[in-house]
């Protein structure tokens, strides 16, 4: 058995390799990305298929020199490995450990952060621009999966590089094609003439010939040049990149080593943009990945030998109920539409798909796109759900500003994975909506405590008339009991879940337990707590809040979002335009950064937001003294006075 792995730490190491040996070497990063995926969690299918690529590239380019930039990014392991990390990928995407996704203060290698789609060509391009700015001399590449595509904004990339023809290399990572019969000897012929000098030197001579014609030459030319077309548009599948100014090449088998290799290597001689179509398989030689790619395309840990997840679920994830709600709503009313941007299952939408798939609609990563569809729905009467990730849906905040917000449109917004994401890290988290959201004029903006109150928010949602957003967390709720029947909530009314005079804590959405539990261990102390589940970020309940902040005099918000301009700044304003005064307040949140990747639980105890922490944080602020310390204050006060007798 061979080890070639253990010698290889940077890019320079793989090139000392000899051709025939990288298939040997592909194997071992295969094993070695899914026993640390086994363990770690973390996209697997994606990765595994882009072995072959990713060797080839650090193979035949020389980096970080030319620079590389994976689009979304969650391809990028074996990339991690080849370049000095192969030693810390035990700990990738752990607390203090690497990130899943490209970093660039993690290594010189990753040439720009990713973590959302379609950015690599707009990025890779003003990397290109910049080298020829500074007249330097060096290749970069986009590697693109043809997901990604969807996104809009890879044809804005598209469009500007085949207009400035600058040196690019475009790398579309084609995982949904199977290695059909164009995908062999024929298109790998027509893929090695198009990389060299005599396809473009032949028809360059063909043509001024024919233009030397006397009289007809011109006219022969074109008609030429159209039967060139035709042809090129039978043989090459790639005619709407070469439209839109790219040199196209492919489509090629993206496991076969040596076939990418001197490809890669007659790319190199080209001039201008040009775009390698690469087949790839998603989940390449692990069998249960490659039968089941979109369970394995972001996974826990799991078992290597059956495929099986290893983490048990206590209880339906918010997602689940989300999707057996909307499914449930949908039976009673045929208006009930479901969009979604290329996260059938991410969203909890495949039971809904299933039932009603001509109500169901997926546009692909095309978050923009999603929101103005659901806008005209929802004008001509209908009621769409736009089903997205917190994150994703800053893709769209033009549209839901202009397109649904302005004409006040009964849209409504299911945002998954607010708050705190865990393993995958800044770009995912969901920790900006409270603030990007509740400015927006018309809209009424929800989150729940629990998923049985989920279900009552979707079908407020619903029948309001007007823009709605709900936000709930990841992962699995609180096993509460579902009430039978799904209700509407009255718009902007919080619940008071614990009586006390001493304080008053508002939470919101996935706080509110935390805080409840902060309110115990604080009873314990002597500190009496009001806890309030505020349940509307927007409207507020105005008068309940001002009714306990004139009654407590100290108002605690929890939230898991920027306290810059979310929930607790929305509570701060109210009371200001309320004219309630000599309130003292306290906001607890996630600070002004970007909070690094880890295990909900680790990064909530380090940001305070657990009862633990939301606990110790209202003592020392407030700096209140418990029970048991007036106590030890008495016995030592009587203790000085006797001696002092």
């Amino acid at each position: 058995m061979t080890n070639l792995l253990k010698n290889i730490n940077t890019p320079k190491d793989l090139k000392k390799l000899k051709k025939e040996e990288l298939p040997l070497l592909a194997t071992e990063i295969r094993k070695l990305i899914i026993e640390t995926v086994s363990k770690t969690g973390g996209h697997l299918a994606s990765s595994l298929g882009v072995v072959e690529l990713t060797l080839a590239l650090h193979y035949i380019f020389k980096t970080p020199d030319d620079k590389i930039v994976w689009d979304v990014g969650h391809q990028s392991y074996t990339h991690k490995i080849l370049t000095g990390r192969k030693d810390k990928f035990h700990t990738l995407r752990q607390y203090k450990g690497i990130s899943g996704f490209p970093k660039i203060d993690e290594s010189e290698y990753d040439a720009f952060n990713t973590g959302h789609s379609g950015t690599s060509i707009s990025a890779a391009l003003g990397l290109a621009k910049a080298r020829d700015t500074k007249k330097e001399n060096h290749s970069v590449i986009a590697v693109i999966g043809d997901g990604s595509t969807t996104a809009g904004m890879a044809f804005e990339g598209f469009n500007q590089a085949g207009h400035l023809k600058s040196d690019l290399i475009v790398i579309l990572n084609d995982n949904e094609m199977s290695i059909s019969a164009n995908v062999g000897a024929v298109s790998g012929y027509l893929s090695k003439i198009l990389t060299g000098q005599l396809y473009t030197k032949l028809i360059d001579e063909i043509d001024t010939l024919l233009k030397h014609i006397p009289k007809i030459g011109n006219r022969v030319s074109r008609l030429a040049h159209r039967v060139e077309e035709a042809i090129k548009g039978i043989l090459i599948p790639g005619r709407i990149f070469e439209d839109l100014g790219f040199n196209y090449v492919g489509p090629i088998d993206g496991h076969n080593l040596f076939h990418i290799v001197s490809t890669l290597e007659g790319i190199k001689k080209l001039k201008g943009p040009v775009l390698i179509h690469v087949v790839t398989k998603k989940g390449k030689g692990y069998q249960p990945a490659e039968e089941k790619a979109p369970s394995f395309h972001g996974v826990s840990s799991f078992n290597i030998g059956t495929g099986s997840f290893l983490k048990k679920k206590s209880s339906k994830t918010y997602t689940e109920v989300f999707g057996d709600s909307i499914t449930e709503l949908a039976k009673k009313d045929i208006r009930i539409i479901a969009i979604t941007a290329a996260m059938t299952d991410g969203t909890g939408l495949s039971k809904f798909a299933r039932k009603f798939p001509d109500r169901f609609y997926d546009v692909g990563i095309a978050e923009q796109h999603a929101v103005t569809f659901a806008a005209a729905l929802a004008l001509e009467g209908l009621k769409p759900v736009v089903a997205v990730y917190s994150t994703f849906l800053q893709r769209a905040y033009d549209q839901v500003l202009h397109d649904i917000c302005l004409m006040n449109l009964p849209v409504t917004f299911a945002m998954d994975r607010a708050g705190i994401v865990g393993e995958d890290g800044p770009t995912h988290h969901g920790m900006f909506d409270l603030s990007y959201m509740r400015n927006l004029p018309n809209l009424v903006f929800m989150a729940p405590k629990d998923e049985n109150e989920l279900r009552h928010m979707l079908k407020t949602a619903l029948e309001f008339n007007g823009p709605a957003a709900l936000r709930y967390p990841r992962g699995t709720g609180t096993s509460v009991d579902f009430d039978k029947k799904i209700n509407q909530i009255e718009i902007g009314k919080a619940e008071v879940l614990k009586e006390g005079d001493e304080l008053t804590i508002i939470a919101i959405g996935n706080m509110v337990f935390p805080s409840l539990n902060a309110a115990e261990i604080l009873s314990k102390k002597g500190i009496d707590v009001t806890v309030l589940n505020a349940r509307f970020i927007k409207p507020l309940d105005k008068s309940l809040i001002t009714k306990l902040a004139s009654r407590t005099k100290k108002i605690v918000t929890v939230e898991e979002n920027v306290l810059q301009g979310g929930f607790g700044s929305a509570v701060m304003e109210m009371l200001e335009e309320a004219g309630i005064g000599h309130v003292h307040l306290k906001r607890i949140g996630i600070p002004d950064k970007f909070v690094e990747h880890g295990s909900p639980d680790i990064l909530r105890e380090k940001y305070g937001l657990n009862a633990e922490g939301i606990a110790e944080t209202i003592r020392k602020h407030f700096n209140l003294v418990t029970s048991q310390a007036m106590h030890t204050e008495v016995e030592i006060t009587t203790s000085k006075t006797l001696i002092a007798k």
